[in-house]
């Protein structure tokens, strides 16, 4: 690791040698905040993309019936100015009045249904199916009066309509779908798209009609937002004045440029769990990771401490759950498996595997950390072929059922429920490489339980079976660092959602 840290610091220092005496020319007159994304969006359409920059987009662009404030956790009414469980399984909304979308379509309680309608329906294929499919559909009571009868009992509910579900304008949606929608997007959220390069670029304008939204009034008039996979070339771009704003910048960069005057570094948490998935259901061909001696020995070859204290720094922590700690239901009672390479490849003899093995490893993100821990692989016998995907591509081949092992995140959607993390992985879905159908039994019992106690009691279960069992090998909390110019004003919060409409111009 200490080599990895010597190339990246080697290419900060030509950074800041070729680029020390260029002015850093910030687009504070012009109103237009010039911001990076690392990874390519698959669609901007917040449905049918899963990637943590297509919730940022989501949030700037969209508007959900509910609001959580980030910093108070309460649930305040966005689209909706109330709502109320008219049974176990029936949610009411009152919506709020004179809101338009941004081609001028009126927002009403057919908007509401329409889009519940169609995202409900799995046949119509959105990404992420636990954000929706708990949803049976939405009814009309009236104009402005909608319900929402749920599939079963789902507390966590209201967690889930103040993310990930956001509301459409049901006329152009009806005509555009999914695939028009990503080329021109149209929500009521404080920003509009007036411009996508699929996947490359994609400018924001600040929506001079906006309601009265909980999220607050936009003050940043444009922002324009461009796909620069690697971070040498986003920093360059900062120095130079090109980019104002950058995000999810490794720590030992992050910690050269906080020494710096003209920036401003920002560390905050996030929910987001650092994570080895195997395949222990088989579902690839003589998967070695069906022996859980294999997968305890995986466990053991990871120095999670060591990732968090040399790469990760800032808020990370070390995690041994397959949830972040703050959700509700992620019990920390577990398995705690300590750094022991030795005890590591006596499991593999035991096996089977004396002389170690070889396995693809793929990865989509965070090279640096991907590469650290094929390394404490490698040194226990498990060779690995590193392949470095799109993250649109692995999630294709995980779906598919035709990954063994691969280095991946989870951010939950900033959905502080455990059944955001936990029941995405573990309840048979195509995402699913344990199906373990006690661990099954248990997530159903805890998703519906209106019980508080209940809940935790079976989350409780299955989260200890999944650990006892070493199914995955959890490994740190994420961090995220956010470094932008002098001119820009901006708190980040610990729920990793890049928030357009709380920057402002200092």
């Amino acid at each position: 690791m200490t080599t990895i840290s010597t190339k990246r610091s080697a290419a900060l220092a030509l950074i800041l040698a070729t680029t020390a005496a260029m002015p850093a020319v910030a687009e504070k007159a012009s109103g237009t905040l010039k911001v990076a994304f690392t990874k390519e969006l698959e669609n901007v359409d917040s449905y049918f993309n899963s990637s943590r920059e297509g919730v940022v987009l989501q949030r700037a662009v969209w508007d959900g019936l509910i609001y959580r404030d980030p910093d108070t956790n309460e649930y305040i009414g966005n689209l909706a100015t109330s709502w109320e469980w008219i049974d176990d399984t029936t949610l009411e909304f009152k919506l709020r009045e004179g809101v338009t979308f941004h081609n001028g379509e009126p927002f009403n309680a057919d908007d509401v249904v329409y889009t519940v309608n169609f995202v409900a329906k799995e046949e119509n294929g959105v990404k992420t199916q636990r954000n929706v499919n708990w949803m049976d559909s939405a009814e009309k009571v009236d104009d402005y009066t909608v319900r929402i009868p749920l599939k079963d009992k789902f507390p966590a509910a209201i967690e889930f309509l103040s993310g990930p579900v956001s509301m459409y304008p049901d006329q152009y949606y009806a005509e555009a779908g999914p695939s028009g929608m990503g080329l021109k997007p149209v929500g009521t959220g404080p920003y509009k798209v007036v411009e996508v390069v699929p996947g490359q670029h994609f400018v924001l304008e600040k929506n001079q009609a906006y309601h009265d939204s909980p999220k607050g009034q936009p003050e940043v008039e444009r922002i324009d937002i461009r796909t620069i996979p690697d971070v040498n070339t986003q920093m360059a771009e900062l120095f130079s004045g090109s980019l104002d704003l950058i995000w999810q910048v490794p720590a030992d960069q992050a910690n050269k440029l906080a020494q710096m005057d003209q920036f401003t570094v920002a560390n905050e948490s996030t929910m987001r769990v650092g994570y080895l998935q195997m395949d222990s259901a088989g579902r690839t061909e003589d998967s070695p990771f069906a022996d859980r001696k294999v997968r305890q020995a995986v466990n053991h070859a990871i120095n999670r401490q060591e990732l968090v204290d040399a790469l990760l720094q800032g808020k990370s922590r070390v995690v041994y759950t397959p949830c972040f700690p703050s959700q509700f239901g992620c019990i920390q009672d577990v398995t705690e498996y300590e750094y022991d390479p030795e005890k590591a490849r006596v499991l593999l003899a035991e096996a089977g595997y004396p002389d170690g093995l070889t396995v693809d490893f793929y990865v989509y993100r965070d090279r640096q950390y991907a590469e650290a821990i094929a390394s404490y692989l490698n040194a226990v016998g498990i060779q690995t072929d590193f392949k470095m995907l799109q993250y649109s591509a692995l999630r294709e081949l995980n779906m598919d059922g035709k990954v063994a092992l691969s280095f991946q995140t989870w951010g939950s959607y900033s959905i502080n429920d455990a059944s955001a993390m936990v029941s995405q992985f573990f309840k048979h879905g195509s995402l699913d490489y344990t199906r373990d159908d006690e661990v099954l039994e248990w997530l159903e019992v805890a998703d519906s339980a209106t019980d508080p106690a209940q809940r935790i009691e079976y989350y409780t279960k299955a989260i200890q079976k999944i650990s006892g069992d070493a199914y995955w090998v959890p490994m740190f909390s994420d961090n995220t660092n956010y470094i932008f110019t002098g001119d820009v004003d901006y708190t980040p919060t610990p729920d990793e959602v890049l928030r357009f409409v709380d920057m402002t111009w200092k």
